[in-house]
């Protein structure tokens, strides 16, 4: 049983959220609140943590702080309304392991709660996007002016050795969608894949320079 608990302020989300956990199959909330002082200090035996940031009282970065300092084994998601690449930064150093934002669909959601609960540093969609898309436009916002948005993403990914399968699960796309994607990208630049991965990383993506 994977226990879990879910501190968010706004109590119909919360109750959708709390829906959408005790319907994972061996999972069970055990414990629900609206600030992270009640959760702090009422908190249950629990394996996972599901975590606003923009909590009344004590702010969700440091209740990921004191919640990590309190049990070390626990994983914290962040589930919030910001996108922004620093406040997923600020999250992640305070000991978050995932961080998804509220407008994913319930089955993203559910998807990164599960991968998160399995060990894996998760990130939604949204939230990938906007870190890749400031990675992508601070290196190079003019290098491939003919790929959208997001291949550019797809591209930064593919620069940084990631199978179709990887990227797939990294952006929360179908395998099918990343491998037209990066079919897209190899017709648009007229290269094969270890042309691509190496002129995307003479462009300085994939985390190479």
């Amino acid at each position: 049983m994977t226990r879990v608990v879910v501190v968010e302020d706004h109590p119909l989300y919360r109750q959708a959220v709390c829906r959408l956990v005790d319907g994972i199959e061996g999972w069970s909330v055990v414990g629900e609140y609206a600030d992270a002082e009640s959760a702090l200090a009422a908190m249950p035996e629990a394996d996972l943590v599901v975590l606003d940031l923009g909590l009344p009282g004590m702010g969700g970065l440091a209740a990921v702080g004191q919640l990590k300092e309190a049990n070390p084994s626990v994983v914290v998601v962040v589930l919030t309304m910001s996108e922004e690449p620093a406040a997923v930064a600020a999250a992640m150093r305070a000991g978050a392991q995932g961080y998804l934002v509220k407008g994913a669909e319930p089955e993203d959601i559910e998807r990164a709660l599960v991968s998160a609960a399995r060990g894996q540093a998760v990130f939604g969609a949204q939230v990938a996007s906007a870190v890749l898309r400031q990675a992508s436009s601070a290196r190079t916002p003019n290098r491939f002016p003919q790929l959208t948005e997001r291949e550019h993403e797809v591209l930064d990914l593919v620069a940084a050795g990631q199978s179709n399968q990887q990227i797939a699960a990294a952006l929360f796309i179908s395998p099918k969608t990343a491998r037209n994607q990066v079919s897209s990208i190899l017709t648009k630049l007229g290269c094969t894949r270890p042309e691509l991965i190496a002129l995307a990383r003479d462009a300085g993506l994939g985390g190479r320079r």
